[in-house]
């Protein structure tokens, strides 16, 4: 699975700012819930990410960016804020990138069952053009001549480039899939979200200081309000 990604969300994530937002346990930022990731502590003190948002206990969020994590992990920021000592498990981030690159194939399969994703080229400038796509969808592993074609076609769309063709094949159940585009609702807007999660995981840059603000990302990813303490959800 390519962990190339890229992207913005249509509506909302347009503005990461907007929406439910949580401080960075390191940063102290306050960010969108979908620039960060959630973790929990077991009772045991082991640490575990929660991507679906779901898990019980207290959430200790940190920005989805692979050098904040980094931080995180070898300072002690976990321990410092749940208040007890707390052991990640090996390959953490490795597993981070393999989740999110697997949610991310998950969420196109989804589209493509609800009638909400088309693949290939003419299917996908067909609804580029009739302005049904709301995001574009291109394999990490493509040629770059396409994908200069789709970049032409986003006109301000996201384009996301987190999966290659392997993965793409598989959400859509025949192959080989390169190009793809998403129906604008719920599932466009999380693949926006995850693919730029994993974007700030894969993609080589330092992390945020605590006085620089973070600059928005670009349209095209390599790789939702009121404040609320990182420990409250």
């Amino acid at each position: 699975m390519g962990s190339a990604a890229s992207a913005r969300s249509a509506g909302a994530a347009d503005n990461p700012d907007q929406g439910p937002t949580r401080r960075c346990v390191v940063t102290r930022r306050v960010l969108s819930k979908g620039r960060l990731i959630r973790f929990v502590v077991s009772p045991d003190g082991v640490l575990t990410p929660d991507l679906s948002e779901k898990l019980p206990g207290r959430g200790y969020w940190v920005s989805a960016d692979r050098a904040v994590l980094e931080r995180a992990l070898t300072k002690g920021y976990f321990s410092r804020a749940a208040k007890v000592t707390v052991r990640a498990p090996d390959g953490l981030l490795d597993h981070l990138v393999a989740a999110l690159g697997e949610r991310c194939r998950n969420t196109v399969e989804l589209a493509r069952r609800a009638g909400q994703a088309v693949s290939g080229f003419e299917k996908v400038r067909a609804w580029a053009l009739s302005g049904r796509a709301a995001v574009l969808v291109t394999a990490s592993d493509g040629a770059e001549n396409g994908r200069k074609k789709l970049e032409g076609l986003a006109a301000g769309r996201p384009l996301v480039v987190c999966l290659d063709s392997a993965a793409l094949s598989t959400a859509f159940g025949r192959g080989p899939v390169i190009h793809a585009a998403l129906a604008g609702g719920a599932l466009a807007e999380r693949l926006v979200t995850e693919a730029g999660r994993l974007s700030g995981l894969t993609s080589p840059r330092a992390g945020p200081s605590e006085d620089t603000p973070k600059r928005k990302p670009p349209q095209r990813l390599k790789t939702g309000g009121s404040i609320t303490d990182e420990n409250d959800g």
